[in-house]
């Protein structure tokens, strides 16, 4: 006797076609990722996506809204009954660092097409968002060098841009040699950069 394969759920076959279109949207770019394209990779025909998503615009909003949705809250958990900048900062490098490796495709989505989800009235909100994590890191910056923990001459506006540049790369950093660095590794080494520098005591 055999037996007829179950069809996926519909909240099933829906995440499995944003996984597919996230990873073109990434490897080809947004624009020039055709609707066809995605149905294609996923084995459907380009009417079929449609029952799905009323156009490619909708899919790559789900996707971004879900990456920015994790990188916030994460920020706001961070700054949540924490008075102690220093302990914040460590918090959001880590829960944004994780945020990040779970959303690869998105974030490199954000980098590749920034020109044009920002100027689309659809996307306005990735600007609200990236002035909500900037005002964190410097609400948190300010407030350091108000206690004495960081220096007085610190640019925190200059200083979250070059934080934010280190953390919003790929963290599959290879040596020459192949041997990789875990996540936990390159956090823990931007941290001791951040609050210790390298320069040696007594220096």
């Amino acid at each position: 006797m055999t037996t007829t394969k179950k069809a996926a759920p519909p909240s099933e076959r829906r995440a499995h076609l944003i996984r597919l279109a996230a990873d073109l949207f990434a490897e080809k770019g947004f624009r020039a990722t055709t609707v066809r394209e995605i149905a294609d990779a996923a084995g459907i025909l380009s009417g079929s996506l449609y029952h799905h998503f009323d156009s490619k615009e909708s899919i790559g909003d789900e996707i971004l809204r879900e990456f920015l949705d994790d990188v916030l809250g994460g920020y706001r958990a961070a700054a949540a009954g924490e008075d102690d900048p220093r302990v914040v900062i460590e918090r959001i490098v880590r829960s944004s660092t994780a945020a990040l490796s779970r959303h690869r495709a998105a974030l490199t989505m954000l980098q590749n097409d920034w020109a044009y989800f920002s100027a689309q009235k659809r996307f306005a909100y990735l600007r609200t968002a990236m002035k909500e994590i900037e005002q964190t890191w410097v609400d948190q910056l300010e407030r350091g060098k108000q206690l004495g923990q960081f220096r007085a001459d610190l640019d925190a506006r200059l200083i979250y841009r070059l934080l934010r540049d280190i953390l919003w790369i790929p963290t599959s950093w290879k040596q020459a040699r192949g041997k990789g660095w875990s996540t936990d590794e390159i956090v823990d080494g931007l941290l001791r950069l951040l609050f210790d520098g390298i320069t040696a005591p007594g220096q």
